[in-house]
This record gives structure tokens, C-alpha cells and sequence, in this order.
């Protein structure tokens, strides 16, 4: 029960590395609001997890949303211990402009941008003064794409480093003001979940895909949405008190170099 009473909303909840944190956060004692546009997928979540949830529905992008959510927790709860701000677009599909630097549209670079760090921003906007009078924790889900370059995803690439150094904002300014809220990001990397079916397909070709993945990555595997929702959980709880401002990647080696080596003389 590392997260016993407390208040938390995840964003983006309803499907992949979100709804896992919903889940493990329940199971160790939260109460977890599951905030999505997808509904239906959103309330199955909620379901599923029981009388420790419930399913709000948020555009994390519209202002007004964010203002009639922090309304609703305020009400209810009194206050928000943990935000989770997960929602994320990366924006391929026959809907988007190709994502590269020439080709992306203005308007899928702002579409992008509204998404994952408007979101971002909104989020910690409205979290703090629900969390300024009893402390809390803001996590942040930043990406390895937010660290190295991106040819063929520069707009979601840009908005996660944005996010890395938004929280290092963030966390600074509410040392500042000693409130006792600690805002800190999480990096995956390749994490198995809906959203790289764009990328992966469905036929034949997938696993030829994934393997080829794999094979750039120091530990052989792409990881699952649990290894994401268990550091979420660890910045979460009052056992990572002394840390604001930070990062974690969750990447399987791969910004720590190459797994290669040069071959010692024999």
C-alpha cells in the first residue's frame, strides 16, 4: 500500500502505459482518476479496477477541461496528491502530414504540440494549487525522443524535450515557493503499446519489425507498460521524497551507449 490515500489523476489512462499506472497505482492503495477522450476504453478501465476509480473524460489540451477537472477534485477531495500527466500523440496515420522537418504541416506541428505539451502545461497549471497546501507529486512522461533527434517525428520529438526541461521548471519554482510538490519525468523509450501499432503494422511483417527494434537495444527486448508504471509509482510515492527536477529513463540501455565493444587480443 506505498500509495495509501492518495488522490491521483492520470492522463491518457485509458489504454497502454497510462492504464497501467491506473492499475498499479490502485492496487497500492490510490484512488485513481482515469482521465481520456476515449471513453469507452477509459470507462472499461475504471471498471475493471473497481471502487478505487473512476473515468473522467479530458481533452488535455482545452483549457476549459482542465479548469471544470480541477473544480470536480477540489470539490470532492479537498486536494490532488499525484499527477500523472501521460497523454501523448505522436501523430502518423493517414490523418497527419508526413513528421519530418520539411514536409510536417504547421497545423499537425501545432495539432502535436496542443497535445503533448499544452497538456503538459495545462496539467502542473492546475495540479499546483491543489497540491501547494499538503505537498504532492507531478510526474511527467517525457521520452527518449525528447533526448536525441528524430527525422521522421520531429514535432512529438520537440514537444518531449520541451517537457524534460518544463519540469525542471516546474520543480524549481515550487522549491521556490516551498510548497512540498516535486515534479520529475520519466523517459521510456521503445515501450510495447498501442500506440507503435502505426509503426509496426498488423500483418506479417510486424514481428520482422519488432525484431529489428530489438536488435538496437542493449537488453535484446522492447519493454512492457508495467516497467514505466512501477518508476511512476516509485516518484509517486513519499519514497522518492528528495527527488525533484529529475529524470529516469526506461530504455533497455540504449542512451548509455552501444552494447558493442571492441574485442580484446588474443
Amino acid at each position: 500500500m506505498r500509495l495509501k490515500n492518495k488522490i491521483a489523476l492520470v492522463t491518457g489512462a485509458s489504454q497502454g502505459i497510462g492504464e497501467s499506472i491506473a492499475k498499479i497505482f490502485a492496487a497500492e492503495g490510490a484512488f485513481v482518476i482515469i482521465a481520456d477522450v476515449k471513453d469507452s476504453k477509459g470507462i472499461k478501465v475504471a471498471n475493471d479496477i473497481g471502487q478505487n476509480a473512476r473515468y473522467a473524460h479530458l481533452d488535455v489540451s482545452d483549457e476549459l477541461k482542465w479548469k471544470k477537472i480541477a473544480s470536480e477534485i477540489k470539490k470532492e477531495f479537498g486536494r490532488l496528491d499525484v499527477l500523472v500527466n501521460n497523454a501523448g500523440i505522436i501523430g502518423l496515420g493517414e490523418d497527419w502530414s508526413p513528421q519530418n522537418p520539411e514536409a510536417c504541416s504547421l497545423d499537425d506541428w501545432h495539432r502535436i504540440h496542443a497535445v503533448n505539451l499544452d497538456g503538459v502545461f495545462l496539467g502542473c497549471k492546475y495540479a499546483i494549487p491543489l497540491m501547494k497546501d499538503n505537498g504532492g507529486s507531478i510526474i511527467n512522461m517525457s521520452s527518449r525522443s525528447g533526448l536525441v533527434g528524430v527525422p521522421n517525428a520531429c514535432g512529438y520529438a520537440s514537444t518531449k524535450a520541451a517537457i524534460k526541461n518544463h519540469s525542471k521548471s516546474v520543480a524549481l519554482y515550487c522549491c521556490e515557493k516551498g510548497y512540498g510538490i516535486r515534479c520529475n519525468c520519466l523517459c521510456p523509450a521503445a515501450i510495447m503499446t498501442p500506440i507503435w501499432d502505426e509503426m509496426l503494422g498488423t500483418d506479417i511483417g510486424r514481428a520482422e519489425a519488432i525484431n529489428a527494434i530489438e536488435s538496437t537495444i542493449p537488453m535484446g527486448k522492447m519493454g512492457l507498460p508495467e516497467d514505466v508504471a512501477y518508476a511512476a509509482l516509485y516518484l509517486a510515492s513519499d519514497e522518492s521524497k528528495y527527488l525533484t527536477g529529475s529524470e529516469i529513463d526506461i530504455d533497455g540501455g540504449v542512451l548509455a551507449g552501444t552494447a558493442s565493444s571492441p574485442k580484446p587480443k588474443r
